[in-house]
């Protein structure tokens, strides 16, 4: 497993207007199947970029590793991306996985990018990836909104306190 912590970039960025008490440390990380990391790179940059810690997983993580990860670093939020079609079937074991974690059940979990093969992930499945435990679903459908949802709930983050059951 490879973990990538505190990377500086140098991008054009606008400054940082994350107040430090808003930062978030999320767990970022790719499905078991998924071996793109290019999608990784860019979300870890973005991220960081609006303020936040990032810890990045490698490329074709199993579900277990996520867990460990999850407990080892106790993130205020984790990010699953997916690019190869594959994210509802790798989304609906991998979130399973983490709401195995008693202590964890309140953890903001979301998936975003390509998460079937047929194309748009339908309303059955984006329903389905709800139920199972995701607090939001970004299912890339090329009209350029989903990082804008994903800023959207980040900041939702923001404005309450850390869920009790989450250890501080």
């Amino acid at each position: 497993m490879t973990i990538i912590e505190d990377r500086k970039h140098s991008i054009p960025s606008s400054p940082v207007t994350t107040a430090p008490e808003q930062r978030l440390t999320i767990l970022l990380t790719g499905t078991v199947s998924d071996a793109h990391t290019w999608n990784l790179v860019f979300l870890s940059m973005l991220l960081e970029e609006w303020g936040h810690h990032v810890v990045v997983l490698s490329a074709c993580v199993p579900e277990q590793e996520v867990v460990d990860a999850c407990q080892r670093i106790n993130p205020d939020l984790i990010v699953v991306s997916s690019v190869n079609g594959h994210g509802y079937p790798d989304g609906l074991r991998l979130i399973a996985a983490v709401r195995e974690l008693r202590d964890r059940s309140a953890l903001p979990v979301v998936i975003g990018g390509k998460l079937g093969i047929a194309g748009d992930c339908d309303a059955t499945r984006t329903h389905a990836l709800m139920a199972a435990g995701y607090d939001a679903v970004f299912d890339d459908i090329g009209d350029g909104t989903m990082l804008a949802s994903l800023d959207g709930f980040i900041s939702r983050l923001h404005a309450r306190p850390r869920p009790p059951g989450l250890p501080s």
